[in-house]
């Protein structure tokens, strides 16, 4: 690994009066290594196109364009430490934030990492891609009360971005104060409890 000279240290021998005395720099640790990794990574300019996973071994496959040069380019980034029993919002935000992806990483959202990692997860629990994907699709017609936790919480997640998608703000140029819209009245479910109603209420 080059680290552009970050870790070396000269020491010049030279006459010092008898009173002070030379104190070298302490080595850089770690964590400035990769914090001065990660800025030279930022000037020089990463556009991410695409981010997949590789199964075997576990991986985020990241496609990005060198600002600098205009070169598509390719890294594969290992995922380290995760079962099939892992939290996958956290092991996402965890490979978000280390010091040696976040250059790479900062323009894909979290939430796109967290599918990826629940991709893995599902394939390592022995659920195939096409089932996996499934699970993503929103089904109008699916009862969530029947879900458990995990999967509720998916769908959640997926009607909040499809809600932020459609979504019309005030600055949008289609945007319509007070829409009123009618409703088919014929469409209305009868339930027995309102024809069943007690008169002393």
């Amino acid at each position: 690994m080059y680290l552009d000279n970050v870790t070396q240290q000269t020491i010049v021998a030279r006459r010092v009066p008898p009173q002070t005395s030379i104190v070298a720099d302490p080595s850089p640790t770690e964590k400035d290594i990769f914090n001065h990794l990660y800025q030279k990574r930022k000037a020089m300019g990463f556009e991410a196109k695409r981010c997949g996973v590789q199964f075997n071994p576990p991986s985020i496959v990241l496609v990005y364009i060198h600002t600098d040069t205009n070169k598509i380019r390719k890294r594969i980034i290992p995922i380290r430490s995760f079962s099939k029993y892992s939290d996958c919002s956290m092991a996402a935000e965890r490979l978000k934030n280390h010091p040696r992806h976040r250059g790479y990483l900062d323009q894909v959202p979290l939430n796109q990492l967290e599918k990826l990692h629940i991709i893995l997860r599902d394939h390592m629990q022995g659920l195939s891609l096409e089932n996996s994907l499934a699970s993503f699709q929103l089904d109008p017609d699916e009862d969530l009360n029947k879900l458990d936790d995990e999967e509720l919480a998916r769908k959640k997640g997926q009607m909040d971005t499809l809600f932020e998608r459609n979504r019309k703000r005030k600055d949008d140029p289609d945007f319509v104060y007070d829409l009123e819209v009618e409703f088919d009245k014929s469409q209305q479910e009868k339930c027995s409890w309102d024809e069943e109603s007690n008169g002393d209420f």
